[in-house]
C-alpha cells in the first residue's frame, strides 16, 4: 500500500503485546545517519514504550546499508534475540547503485531470517529524493523507525510464542499447526 494512503506510525497501542520478555537487535546504517538516526531512535522509543528492558536492546551501527545482513548475522551471534531491526536508507542517484544494493539487501535479510528463525525487519527506506527520506524519518508520512518496532514486537511475540522456529537443515523455518 502506497505510504500515502497508510502510515503504521499511527496505531492503536492496545493492540501491540508486550515487549517485557522480549530481546531485541538493532542494527543501523551510519549512511545518511541524518535519516537512519531518527528512524533508530524511533524504533528504540517504540520498543520501550511497550515493555522492552533498554538491557535487552542491543545496538550495531555499521557503515552502510549494504552491511545490514552481516550486521543482522553479528548481532544474533553475539545474543539470544527475538527480533532484529535493521535501519538502513539509499536514495536513488544518478546510476542504478540503488537498485543493486536494495535488492543485495532485501536478499541477505530474509535469507538470514529465514535461515536463522529470527524475524528480521526490512526497516530501509528506498526513496527517490533525499526530501522523501525525510517525511519518511519524522516528517508528514511518520518515522518507519516506529514501523520497524511494532512489526518486530509484533513477529518477536510469534517467535517467542513458539509459532516460528529455526529451520530444519534446509534454512526455512516452520510453523507449529502445518
Amino acid at each position: 500500500m502506497a505510504t500515502s494512503l497508510h502510515s503504521l506510525s499511527e496505531y492503536d497501542p492496545k493492540n501491540i503485546p508486550d515487549a517485557k520478555e522480549l530481546c531485541f537487535g538493532l542494527a543501523v546504517s551510519r549512511w545518511n545517519e541524518d535519516i537512519t538516526l531518527p528512524m533508530s531512535k524511533a524504533a528504540l522509543e517504540t520498543l520501550l514504550k511497550h515493555g522492552a528492558q533498554e538491557e535487552n536492546i542491543h545496538t550495531l551501527q555499521v557503515p552502510g546499508t549494504f552491511e545490514l545482513p552481516m550486521a543482522a548475522r553479528l548481532l544474533a551471534q553475539q545474543h539470544k534475540l527475538d527480533a532484529i531491526i535493521c535501519i538502513g536508507c539509499v536514495i536513488k542517484g544518478e546510476t542504478d547503485h540503488d537498485v543493486y544494493i536494495n535488492q543485495s539487501v532485501a536478499n541477505g535479510l530474509i535469507q538470514f531470517s529465514l535461515m536463522s528463525g529470527i524475524p528480521t525487519i526490512f526497516g530501509v527506506l528506498t526513496p527517490n529524493t533525499h526530501e522523501q527520506a525525510l517525511q519518511r524519518a519524522g516528517g508528514q508520512h511518520g518515522n518507519k523507525g516506529v514501523e520497524a518496532a511494532i512489526t518486530a514486537i509484533q513477529m518477536g511475540t510469534l517467535r517467542k510464542a513458539g509459532s516460528i522456529t529455526k529451520g530444519s537443515g534446509i534454512g526455512f523455518g516452520t510453523s507449529r499447526g502445518i
